[in-house]
């Protein structure tokens, strides 16, 4: 993926596997998120599930920067942060579950929002915080431990995401976000999202 600098992606993976065992899992990938990404990237929102993750980003200046990789292949900072991130973490749960090989079993995909139509771009932003009562994992939304929904509502004081920033990009009001939030749920979802 060529990322764009000031430019919104919504970046996900999924496994065949569990990815995150436990709350030390969840918590030691959003460490590496924070280390690796966050100074290339503002996180506008993310949601970690017990098989796949989701991150809303816009890409910083920094993020775009173009190095050379170990194959002599040019690769932008935000790419390489989010391979070292997975990777790191593919190898300490290697380590943990005494397995070996791949723990994500796609490439991760990138879709831009800005180019986006209608209201797909803040229908993926509601998407990516209610996956965990999609999937039954909670009964409310605001339960899910990791996802940036407990930050946007104020009931968690979280540093890793930029609300106000997300709430400009998708254009929100803090007041009506959790009432829009359960209310566009109720509406069927493009499978995209996935």
């Amino acid at each position: 993926m060529y990322y764009k600098e000031d430019c919104t992606y919504h970046i996900f993976n999924r496994s065949n596997e569990t990815v995150f065992y436990n709350r030390e899992n969840y918590l030691f990938f959003l460490k590496k998120i924070r280390e690796y990404v966050l100074p290339n990237a503002n996180i506008l929102s993310y949601c970690l599930m017990p098989n796949h993750f989701h991150l809303i980003l816009t890409v910083k200046p920094e993020g775009v920067i173009n190095i050379e990789n170990e194959k002599l292949e040019e690769m932008q900072v935000l790419s390489r942060a989010i391979g070292t991130t997975l990777s790191s973490y593919t190898q300490a749960i290697n380590k943990q579950q005494g397995r070996r090989g791949s723990l994500f079993a796609h490439k991760t995909k990138a879709k831009i929002l800005n180019e986006a139509k209608d209201e797909y771009a803040l229908n993926c932003f509601m998407y990516v915080h209610q996956n965990p009562i999609l999937a039954k994992l909670v009964s409310k939304i605001e339960d899910w431990e990791f996802s940036s929904f407990p930050d946007y509502i104020g009931a968690r004081n979280g540093t890793l995401v930029n609300i106000q920033l997300g709430l400009a990009i998708f254009q929100i009001d803090k007041n009506q976000l959790y009432e829009l939030t359960y209310i566009l749920m109720k509406d069927k979802l493009d499978e995209d999202f996935i």
